[in-house]
Formats: C-alpha cells, structure tokens, sequence
C-alpha cells in the first residue's frame, strides 16, 4: 500500500493558515494598488483637459479685461475685437471645463474588484464548504 500519511499537529495548521491569509491579504493590497493606479490614469486625460480649460478661462478673463481697457480708452472698434475674442475664449473655456467635469465624474477611485474579493473571502471564511 502507499506511505503512511503524517500527521500535522494543530498549531502547525493554524500556522500554515495565518500564513495564507497573510498572502491573501497582501494579494488584496496589491489588487487595490493596480486598480488605483489603473483610475488615474484614466483620470490624467480627463484632468489635462480640465487644466487646459482652466488656462483658456485665465486667458479670456485677460481678453475681457483688456476689452474693457480699451473701451475705457477709445470708443474705436479696438474694443469690440478684444472683447470677441475674450468671449471666444471664455466659452471655449466653459465647453472644456464642462467635458472634463463630466469626464472624471465617471472614474471611479474605489478598488471594487478588492473589495468584491475581501467579501468572498469574509463569506469564504465564514462557510468554507459553499
């Protein structure tokens, strides 16, 4: 017949189970680190895009406030060009930011495959023979 089977004692089971539980633990982590990493760079276009409407914002304030230099100073057509592009500029703005807002709503900065995993394993824990 085949060899003896050894017996283990049980503090060397427990052991062996905290050990994985230990590696299951630090799998988890590892899981909500990748999911983390993986929202922002999602989130990187999104918040680039954000900046760069923000920018736009900044520049069409300028624009509007040099409009109404010039419209204090002369009562030229001058004025009126500076003031069309800083209202260009501030609605191009508004499109951008309103996009970008939008955008990174949608991220999601919870590691839901993590935490879908943890609930198996306190539901695992609790009744291991489902």
């Amino acid at each position: 017949m085949g060899t003896p089977q050894m017996q283990r004692s049980v503090p060397e089971v427990l052991q062996d189970i905290v050990g994985n539980l230990q590696d299951i633990i630090r799998s988890e982590f590892r899981l909500a680190k990748t999911e983390l990493r993986e929202e922002a760079v999602r989130a990187a276009k999104p918040a680039a895009t954000f900046a760069a409407g923000l920018a736009l914002g900044f520049y069409g304030t300028g624009f509007l406030f040099l409009a109404a230099v010039y419209g204090l100073s002369t009562v030229m057509p001058g004025w009126l060009a500076a003031l069309s592009v800083g209202a260009v500029l501030a609605i191009v703005a508004a499109a951008l930011l309103s996009s970008s807002r939008k955008k990174l709503k949608r991220v999601n900065p919870t590691p839901d495959k993590t935490i879908r995993s943890l609930e198996e394993n306190v539901q695992w824990t609790r009744h291991p023979t489902k």
